[in-house]
């Protein structure tokens, strides 16, 4: 079953420029998909269109249809529902998109009432747990604490907390590890992974990291100036790529023992 369909789906700004460009492929339940090219190839654009999130400057044709539906079909109210619900997502830089004058707890269960009825102290559980499972040992100061009182890293790790507090069927994740060191980037890479895994989330990841696309996906997706050029199961892809752009984004990965650190 297809989460997400994807037909000759274009995004324009002003009618002027494709920010995305006849895009097709789908997503089948449970796959883990990564979306990889180098920064304005519309990767974030296009998770944007997928969320039913684009400005009003932007304008698209074809078709993107979600769990059936075509989202521009669907009602603002319905799509409001399904969002956190159904369908989440995992910012770049989460701490962009916190209050900074509220505290951390205050937001987690403002995020978990709109879709929870639960009593606040059955959502403090929930959010302990959470942020335990994201290695913040700390969970109760966190919580306790405002946006600007954390690191950046641990500003991420509450966000990427939230877009699993619900157990959403399709999970979108914006680079959601570049904010991270390598460690807490494996952490959470596995729990990611985890997540598929244990409740069978269906996981689009935009990312530049062809290490991290080539361990957890099933499939990975070049994109270049808006197209995609190549798509193939990860395995395949990484040891016999078809397309020059791919061939050179991995060729451009630095080993520990390249001659370009020396």
């Amino acid at each position: 079953m297809a989460i997400l369909e994807i037909e000759n789906y274009s995004i324009s700004y002003d009618g002027i420029k494709s920010a995305v460009d006849n895009v097709s492929f789908s997503v089948e339940k449970g796959e883990i998909v990564s979306i990889v090219g180098e920064s304005g190839s519309g990767k974030s654009t296009l998770l944007h269109g997928i969320l039913g999130l684009l400005p009003k400057s932007a304008g698209n044709r074809g078709s993107l249809k979600v769990f059936g539906k075509e989202i521009s079909a669907i009602p603002e109210k319905e799509q409001r529902a399904m969002r956190g619900e159904k369908l989440a997502i995992i910012f770049q830089d989460t701490g962009r998109y916190m209050n900074p004058i509220s505290r951390i707890g205050r937001q987690f269960r403002q995020y978990l009432k709109v879709h929870r009825d639960l009593p606040p102290e059955k959502m403090d559980e929930m959010a302990v747990e959470l942020l335990h499972r994201m290695h913040l040992t700390d969970a109760e100061r966190v919580l306790h604490s405002y946006p600007f009182e954390l690191s950046g890293g641990m500003r991420q790790r509450v966000g990427i907390a939230m877009a699993m507090a619900l157990q959403p069927e399709l999970l979108l994740a914006d680079e959601p590890t570049s904010a991270l060191d390598v460690t807490i980037q494996a952490q959470i890479v596995r729990q990611l992974m985890e997540l598929r895994n244990k409740y069978g989330t269906t996981i689009i990841i935009v990312t530049h990291n062809m290490g991290v696309a080539s361990y957890m996906s099933d499939r990975i997706v070049v994109m270049k100036d808006g197209r995609v050029v190549e798509t193939a199961p990860a395995e395949e892809l990484i040891s016999n790529p078809q397309d020059p752009y791919t061939k050179a984004l991995l060729d451009a990965i630095i080993e520990l023992d390249d001659e370009r650190l020396a």
